[in-house]
């Protein structure tokens, strides 16, 4: 039977430790520039690397973010990275309560004012609307001439009104603005110890704060490593897994590992059915072999409603010890939604701050959709088919089947493959429309898949978003 701690026992100081990947040789190099100036010639694709990318972020102040849209992902059975997003303190900020309505977000300052020549039957809100997708495109608008052609670039330029050369061409996008905004196994991943056959994971248990937006205050939440979601821990079929948590919290914890099939029920996480709650300053340790593959969580199962809700969550995937050719794909993106914290959230942002599935023609990419909140989801993609290819980490096999618009109830997991054969900027997004658009544009659980025609526009466009 499988190891299990029934006592917590205090804290050793180095237990807490974690690796700021920024002082590591990772990040000793820096992005290649991009060649000529970005608004007025095409972009040069730079030879970027994982190691540029990660410098190049601590550079910039934009945390990990554009290491996502990095087009370095190796097309392997069992891809190197994913993402899921990383909270930390915004400086000089304070917390605020959580807001008991979801919205969306104010528009940016510089463009907030009402306009004094509106196109003909257009309103303040139309203006607002577009503002929300400036923010989101914000310098990276020049960028798209090179990438999309001449002919597409002036429909975009028409649409954002580029001409009237407004504040936010001159921002970085709103998804990078956020201070650590994702999170990118590749580059930080949470890397296990070895003892013996074991892999041992150590996470903590933080009070935080986390930025829904660029233009938001920050919200006081909960995280593990102080950020929400918490970060991906990564095994394969057959691990044998330890995962130690030290609670920093004020209050009394667990943790469920969701989706994993235990041999021994005592490792489950449910305070007085497998275990007792285990107190600030504790640390409590969960060992259990990964039985099988798929798409699971980990959160709280202790005052769950609030503690869940505040961003005690993260994704637990094990990948196949023998892939199949429908396990093989180019890029793994984590969707993790809430409906708690900070509104209605994908990876604990609201848009426009939500960082963009990229792709380029000819790629195939797993999206695994996890619901932590408490409503359902139905997700849409515009133009493109997702194949179902499992529930709840079972795979479908010969039941798979094409959708565009996948519901996900809470605490289960959808994982789709999607073929990517067209460029374009899709819309995605739940299809419940008041948690994704108002009378003043999107908010909330929208996303975009952008499509680009090589996989060399990939960095290009990472290479824009460090420029």
């Amino acid at each position: 039977m499988d190891h299990v701690s029934e006592t917590p026992r205090p804290a050793a100081a180095s237990d807490a430790a974690t690796t700021d990947p920024a002082t590591s040789d990772a990040a000793t190099r820096d992005p290649a520039p991009i060649a000529g100036p970005l608004a007025t010639a095409p972009i040069a694709v730079p030879d970027l690397t994982r190691r540029g990318f990660l410098r190049g972020a601590a550079i910039t102040g934009g945390g990990l973010v554009a290491a996502t849209l990095a087009a370095c992902a190796p097309a392997s059975p069992t891809p190197g990275w994913t993402y899921g997003p990383i909270a930390t303190p915004a400086a000089g900020g304070s917390p605020t309560p959580i807001p008991a309505t979801p919205g969306p977000s104010a528009s940016a300052a510089a463009s907030a004012t009402p306009a004094t020549n509106l196109p003909a039957g257009w309103t303040d809100h139309d203006i607002a609307a577009r503002n929300v997708i400036r923010r989101y495109v914000g310098n990276l608008a020049p960028a798209l001439e090179g990438i999309f052609g001449g002919a597409a670039f002036a429909k975009i330029a028409d649409m954002l009104a580029v001409d009237e050369a407004y504040p936010e061409l001159d921002l970085k996008p709103a998804f990078v603005q956020v201070p650590q905004l994702v999170l990118n196994d590749s580059l930080q991943a949470l890397t296990p110890e070895l003892d013996g056959d074991v892999k041992v994971f150590r996470l903590t248990i933080d009070e935080i704060e986390q930025q829904i937006d660029e233009m938001k205050a920050p919200v006081a939440a909960l995280g593990y490593n102080k950020q929400t979601p918490g970060p991906t821990i990564r095994a394969t079929e057959g691990d044998k897994v330890r995962v130690i948590f030290t609670n920093n919290l004020k209050e009394t914890t667990s943790v469920h590992f969701h989706g994993v099939e235990f041999e021994d029920f005592f490792q489950d996480g449910v305070p007085f059915v497998t275990q007792k709650p285990f107190a600030p300053g504790e640390e409590y340790a969960y060992e259990f072999t990964a039985g099988r593959s798929g798409s699971m969580m980990y959160h709280s199962h202790h005052n769950a409603t609030d503690q869940v809700g505040r961003g005690l969550l993260g994704a637990f995937i094990v990948d196949p010890l023998s892939p199949t050719e429908v396990d093989t794909f180019d890029r793994d993106y984590i969707w993790i939604s809430n409906d708690v914290l900070g509104g209605f959230t994908i990876n604990g942002h609201g848009f426009p701050a939500v960082v963009p599935i990229l792709a380029a023609v000819g790629e195939k990419v797993r999206v695994r959709y996890m619901n932590e909140g408490i409503m359902y989801h139905p997700f849409h993609s515009h133009g493109y088919e997702q194949t179902v290819v499992a529930r709840d980490g079972y795979p479908l096999g010969a039941a798979a089947y094409g959708a565009d618009t996948i519901t996900v109830g809470p605490g289960e997991r959808w994982d789709v493959n999607i073929e990517i054969d067209r460029p374009g900027l899709w819309a995605y997004h739940c299809h419940i429309l008041p948690h994704v658009e108002g009378l003043d544009g999107m908010f909330g659980m929208v996303n975009v898949l952008i499509v680009v025609p090589e996989k060399a526009h990939v960095e290009a466009i990472v290479a824009a978003l460090l420029a």
